[in-house]
């Protein structure tokens, strides 16, 4: 037994005999004989009985088989066939938490319903042929300040049309086991919206209702941001639709968003209506008597009036909202009311029938100083009896008081029996209900459906084709005689296709997205190839043109989309498949117009304001940098006002609105677009250079070849050319006659400098002019038309990146005084006067008292009297001041208005909630540009590192370190501008510093 087993243990056996070794032999040259044949790959691996199968008649083959040609065990293609893809991995380097073949995940970043569409009070069949009839579809954006109650209101909206029940992604409340509708949200479809509380996006919706006459109306709604940072949400939203709602706390009353959104529709000549939410509070927060509650309400209502009027001194009286005229609504969207005053008018003609008045009387006659005496049952403009009452008070107040401490504070047996009397019926169990609960049912049931809120959209909304000439006469870029203009002019369904697009929405993986605008002409179908305009389209440049198809055509709901086989003129829409090439807004037509007309765009939004906080982003892995630019790209689709660009150093930079506004941007960067980390600079922001006097002489450039000559002098533009020039009030494209007279009219310019402002720049909307002030005696006139385009790209180059530390140049004039040129045309080319030009403007620039501008925010604060001090203090601390501070009147609360600079700012919000205990809240909203203190120039000011500048070294310090960050060189003299021997005779004169 020992040879069994050999000195290390194991075992070997049995010496085998002869007979064995010969079958051993035999067996494995059947197989080797086996494995040389054809038919392996044919009929794959062997089995146990081909191997013991021997071929008798070939015998064994006793040829050499080299061990690399042996094949001990099937390939993988022979053991799974062809098709299958096989992985052979050498060495294991995934984790155990990680699959060797993981699921296909589907990644959805918004809320959306699940299954089939939600059961709604209406046939989808019948909403989509209503579009063809454009008198009954309103087109409205909901707009206000943060925590009006905007989403509120739609939610009130949807549980009126849609089964709440059936509705999936809704909050489910602890301790209760239904689905409470306040909670529901609907239109916050972002996850940082459902986090977070607020309103990121604008959000469209479009439903079906029905006014108190029982006539349906399709409203298409679009839902928007409430904070201040978002407005360029609202910006888009407004330029689609006919009217605005305004949503205002009646606690609160106007606060900055809701200022802008009056101003932005005002100046746009859009019609407003007025919607006061949160009427319970009131009743039940600021208790107010029935009588004080009507004052609150009517100066809710002036202060809107007011602010229109101040928009637009002397012409407010179009755009006023008045309770007597229909156009204001009274709501409480919590609780699921919302009333005018011909609704309730009509509710009292429903509720006594015998009585036989006119609703429309009555409604006339609640609202202002109008008294309503019980005894006589008279209206008087004056109180006659004791027991007058105001009429608001006496028929409207009263009554919805009456109901609320009805419900509150009786006990069930009681509530039953008086709301009985009203004709409210409600189960037992409701009964049972908390306080919030109970007034819900009982005020749904009282109060009905938003009837009168569709009345007032129907009566002072205008329809698509009554909006479509104030669209034409805004927006549209081409003439209104050619047959593609009247067609959009009559909302013609059968013309020629012409969408307006204004805002980009992602899919649920945000992987694409999807195009929201507005039909104006023609009929959007599934499948119809357009023309994609961009921005920068013109007849003259039409390279932002790409040919596309429609994919699909939708009705926008928030939550899920409808298709259609198609949306016709008049309508908003949702279309997949164009937005490649679409970065913020774009024009859709139709590839060839009737009668071969040119194809004309829709200007590019204007926007509330504009972004000035910046950071720069860099990927953690450097390989992963195209990812990112992916991402921006993205980014730069889904806000409206972000801007991306590269600097010279290379640093990429993003431009925003504000701080929650870059938080949201950066959050979509790393999970939504780019899902990568990136690492974030410190914030800073944009600035700007200007000049404060003329320059101190005429400065000159001479060209690379000291053939050509270009002399220029820089002053400061006159107060309100700026404003005129970025609202477009005069434009550089208008005929040479109309700018001239405006410059002459409104600024007192003579004739013949008004006809030689060449162009404004460095685009046609920004604040700065280039003037030909030369003399047709000393310059050849043909000669110098040879270079207007030369000096032209040289003066947009120049105020595009300012001297100081290449920022952009605002309020500045440059005056051409004189131009020596080559007899030679190929001497006077591009690439001679172009950036001698720069040079020239450049050098005026700095010898003009050059100074570095800062924006400023507006800061506007509500919060409590105790914490109107430590507003005052944070501000000081920040180089700001207070403008202004009064009580909200009928509340405890005061509203302060001050001036704060951006790069002061960062962190002003969470240091105020700090100074506060949370109980202010703080809107910051980009005001003007303005200078900043001391000589950007001054090498005597003093910077030390770690500490603050002085006030007078603020412009310096400021300057310095925008060049080490851009990777400048620090030395800003305007001698590596001038020429060489204007420098020394400057230098000997004493104008210029050693």
């Amino acid at each position: 037994m020992d040879d069994l087993y050999d000195e290390f243990g194991n075992y070997i056996g049995e010496e085998a005999s002869d007979e064995d070794e010969g079958d051993e032999q035999q067996t494995t040259n059947t197989y080797d004989q086996y494995l040389d044949q054809d038919n392996i790959a044919e009929d794959g691996p062997p089995t146990a009985d081909e191997l013991m199968d021997v071929d008798v008649d070939n015998g064994p083959s006793n040829a050499v088989v080299l061990h690399e040609d042996k094949q001990y065990y099937p390939s993988a293609s022979q053991l799974y066939g062809p098709d299958v893809e096989t992985l052979v991995q050498e060495e294991d380097t995934q984790t155990l938490q990680q699959p060797i073949i993981e699921p296909i995940k589907h990644e959805r970043f918004t809320v959306e319903e699940t299954g089939d569409l939600p059961q709604v009070g209406w046939e989808w069949g019948f909403l989509s042929d209503l579009m063809r009839f454009p008198e009954q579809v309103r087109n409205i954006a909901l707009v206000g300040h943060l925590h009006h109650g905007k989403t509120s209101v739609m939610d009130m909206l949807i549980s009126q049309t849609h089964d709440v029940s059936k509705l999936s992604g809704l909050h489910q409340m602890k301790g209760q086991g239904r689905t409470r509708e306040d909670q529901m949200r609907y239109t916050d479809t972002h996850i940082l919206e459902r986090e977070r509380g607020l309103s990121i996006k604008a959000a469209p919706m479009s439903l079906l209702m029905q006014g108190t006459g029982g006539k349906s109306q399709l409203l298409h709604i679009i839902d928007t941001p409430g904070h201040a940072n978002f407005a360029d949400e609202v910006a888009a939203s407004m330029r689609l639709v006919d009217g605005v709602v305004l949503v205002v706390d009646v606690v609160e009353g106007v606060q900055t968003t809701t200022e802008l959104a009056i101003k932005h529709a005002v100046l746009n000549n859009q019609p407003l209506v007025l919607l006061i939410n949160k009427m319970d509070r009131l009743v039940l927060e600021l208790k107010l008597p029935p009588a004080d509650a009507y004052f609150k309400l009517k100066h809710v209502v002036e202060e809107v009036n007011t602010f229109i009027e101040n928009t637009i001194p002397g012409r407010g009286e179009k755009f006023r909202v008045s309770p007597e005229k229909g156009n204001v609504a009274f709501a409480c969207s919590s609780m699921g009311w919302c009333f005018t005053l011909p609704s309730f008018a009509k509710m009292y003609a429903e509720s006594f029938p015998k009585a036989q008045f006119e609703s429309a009387e009555l409604s006339k006659r609640l609202w202002g100083d109008i008294y309503f005496n019980p005894s006589s049952r008279k209206f008087t403009r004056k109180a006659v009896e004791e027991r007058a009452k105001r009429s608001f008070v006496h028929f409207v107040l009263e009554p919805v008081y009456k109901l609320y401490s009805h419900t509150i504070s009786e006990s069930p047996e009681q509530l039953k029996r008086t709301l009985a009397e009203l004709g409210i019926s409600l189960k037992p169990s409701q009964f049972k209900a908390n306080a919030k609960d109970l007034l819900r049912l009982v005020c749904e049931q009282f109060f009905g459906t938003a009837s009168g809120f569709v009345d007032m959209l129907s009566q002072h909304i205008p329809s698509p084709q009554q909006g479509a000439k104030r669209m034409l006469d805004g927006f549209y870029t081409g003439p209104q005689d050619t047959k593609v203009a009247g067609a959009m002019l009559e909302c013609d369904a059968e013309g020629p296709l012409v969408v307006h697009i204004t805002k980009l929405f992602n899919t649920a993986d945000a992987q694409s997205f999807n195009a929201y605008g507005r039909v104006m002409s023609g009929t959007a179908h599934p499948g119809d190839k357009v023309r994609v305009l961009g921005e920068n389209y013109s007849l003259y440049d039409e390279e932002d043109m790409v040919i596309a198809s429609i994919e699909s055509v939708s009705i926008a709901e928030s939550r899920y989309a409808v298709p259609v086989s198609g949306i016709p003129a008049g309508n908003l829409c949702l279309l997949s498949g164009i937005t490649n090439s679409i970065v913020k807004t774009a024009t859709l037509v139709a590839p060839i117009l009737p009668e071969e007309e040119d194809a004309y765009i829709f200007k590019p939004l204007t926007h509330f304001f504009e972004s000035v906080f910046k950071v720069a982003v860099e990927p953690i892995n450097p390989s992963e940098l195209p990812k990112m630019l992916d991402g921006l790209r993205k980014i730069n689709k889904s806000y409206p006002l972000i801007m991306t660009k590269v600097e010279e150093s290379g640093e990429h930079v993003v431009l925003g609105t504000g701080e929650l506004y870059m938080d949201c941007v950066l959050h979509d960067l790393r999970k939504l677009y780019a899902q990568m980390e990136i690492k974030v600079s410190d914030p800073v922001t944009r600035f700007a250079e200007t000049c404060v006097d003329q320059s101190a002489i005429k400065c000159f450039a001479l060209t690379p070849n000291k053939k050509n000559k270009i002399t220029m002098v820089a002053e400061p533009l006159d107060d309100g050319i700026a404003a005129d020039i970025e609202t477009g009030r005069v434009k550089i494209t208008d005929p040479m006659r109309t700018v001239g007279k405006f410059f002459e009219e409104n600024y007192g310019y003579d004739l013949l400098a008004s006809r030689n402002i060449w162009a404004f720049g460095p685009e046609e909307t920004e604040p700065n002019i280039l003037q030909n002030d030369t003399l047709p005696s000393d310059v050849d006139a043909k000669a110098l038309r040879s270079v207007r385009d030369g000096i032209r790209q040289g003066f947009s180059w120049a105020t595009r990146e300012g001297p100081l530390c290449e920022e952009p140049i605002r309020n500045v004039k440059f005056k051409l005084t004189d131009v020596v040129l080559a007899s030679e045309a190929i001497a006077r080319g591009g690439g001679q006067i172009i950036p001698t030009a720069r040079r020239a403007c450049y050098s005026s620039f700095l010898m003009a008292g050059p100074r570095l501008m800062e924006p400023v925010y507006q800061c506007a604060m509500l919060g409590p009297a105790t914490a109107v001090s430590a507003l005052y203090t944070v501000l000081a601390r920040r180089r700001g001041h207070v403008l202004s501070d009064a009580p909200v009147p009928g509340t405890p609360l005061y509203s302060v208005k001050g001036l704060i600079p951006v790069i002061d700012s960062f962190g002003f919000e969470t240091d105020l909630r700090i100074h506060t205990q949370g109980q202010a809240t703080v809107s910051l909203v980009f005001d003007r540009w303005s200078i900043v203190p001391g000589d950007p120039l001054d090498k005597g000011a003093v910077t030390r590192p770690l500490e603050p500048a002085s006030a007078q070294a603020t412009a310096r310090d400021f300057v310095l370190k925008t060049r080490r960050r851009k990777g400048l060189v620090e030395d800003v003299g305007v001698g590596r501008f001038l020429e060489p021997e204007l420098v020394r005779s400057l230098k000997e004169s004493g104008l210029l510093g050693a």
